[in-house]
């Protein structure tokens, strides 16, 4: 067996403000879009290459304490990593985020900003070191 994609499936319930969060403010290019019976509507929405993070309790207490200097993060949160985190961040504030840590550099050099996103999404943009 073999896993060929990650789909983070997330329940909107203001499934327009989602869009325009991610899609538009993010710009995170739409892929594909369906409609169904009752208004059922999706989007599928182009993140990039997908990977699955497991950490311990011990791990998420460091990777908050670095963060944000305080626990924050519920069970799950979504990391996207962009160009530049802090033009992301405002793109991100502008778009509708609630900034609940801004731009700071980790231990591992990476700059990640964190938010509270539409569609009650823990968030984590994170821009990687340049070699």
């Amino acid at each position: 067996m073999t896993v060929r994609q990650l789909r983070l499936v997330v329940h909107a319930s203001d499934y327009e403000g989602a869009l325009a969060f991610f899609r538009d403010a993010l710009g995170m290019p739409q892929a594909e879009a369906y409609s169904g019976p009752g208004g059922a509507e999706v989007t599928i929405l182009d993140a990039g290459r997908a990977t699955l993070e497991l950490c311990n309790d011990a791990q998420i207490d460091y990777i908050d304490e670095v963060e944000v200097g305080r626990r924050v993060a519920p069970h799950f949160r979504v990391a996207l990593e962009v160009d530049d985190c802090a033009t992301a961040t405002e793109a991100a504030e502008q778009g509708g985020a609630t900034l609940v840590a801004p731009p700071t550099r980790t231990p591992w050099e990476s700059v990640n900003a964190r938010f509270d996103a539409p569609a009650e999404v823990h968030l984590t943009l994170f821009e990687e070191p340049t070699a």
